[in-house]
């Protein structure tokens, strides 16, 4: 009986945990969630399609550039094949905490899997993230508060897209760059990931600048390249001390 009521007091208290550790980064996304209702809804999207959109591919960068590059008529494999690089990291995400998951059952891998957004890997590099039920509780709380905190946003976004003037003049997309440069400037802890986050701050300005169309792609491809080859060097430099 003791057990039974210890474990709904660490369930209860990881759930609280969860949603008061996300509350800031689903306050901070409001401007982008918005602004991607509104958005959609301004660019001849219905308001059924864009709730069905943050609801379904949950990924608040790539429906952006889809959602732009959809209203300009650019051609469907290139809104593919960009959206695909933007969204892959996610891949990366997911073979940064395999190890931590990978002896829980599927019924807490998929869930897990589906709100493994940017905000939930920075929630992840504890040792023991994921490694017990209580953890698995604490990340699910703070990943469905997030989902549900997008789209909410979404839904208010499609209203006030529906009844206000364009609202991208507000400038709303800085939201966009301020919520990664609160995740990015954190995990910036070695030469090699300066690099890379200065190389892609560099190209992305420079080709979006000339409007080149794959700019984001490029940007974060050349980054990468950069950010691996100076993490090379710094492996060979130190084996030669």
């Amino acid at each position: 009986m003791t057990n039974i009521i210890t474990m709904k007091l660490n369930t209860k208290r990881a759930l609280l945990k969860g949603f008061l550790d996300m509350l800031p980064l689903c306050l901070a996304v409001i401007p982008w969630g918005i602004l991607c209702g509104s958005l959609a809804v301004q660019n001849g999207f219905s308001a059924f399609e864009t709730q069905a959109m943050s609801l379904l591919v949950f990924a608040g960068s790539a429906q952006l550039v889809a959602i732009e590059l959809m209203a300009g008529n650019t051609p469907l494999l290139t809104i593919l094949f960009t959206t695909f690089i933007i969204s892959s990291r996610h891949f990366l995400y997911g073979l940064a905490v395999r190890h931590k998951v990978i002896d829980q059952p599927l019924r807490w891998r998929l869930p897990v899997s589906f709100v493994l957004t940017d905000e939930l890997f920075a929630f992840s590099h504890h040792r023991k993230a994921y490694r017990t039920q209580t953890r698995l509780i604490y990340a699910l709380s703070a990943g469905f508060s997030f989902y549900i905190a997008w789209n909410l946003w979404t839904l208010i976004g499609i209203v006030a897209g529906s009844l206000l003037p364009d609202l991208t003049n507000l400038g709303l997309d800085f939201a966009i760059a301020a919520t990664f440069i609160a995740l990015v400037i954190p995990g910036i802890k070695n030469l090699a990931t300066l690099f890379t986050v200065i190389t892609a701050g560099i190209i992305a300005t420079i080709l979006k600048s000339l409007h080149f169309e794959l700019w984001l792609v490029a940007a974060a491809l050349t980054a990468m390249s950069v950010g691996y080859i100076v993490s090379r060097l710094q492996t060979k430099k130190e084996h030669h001390q």
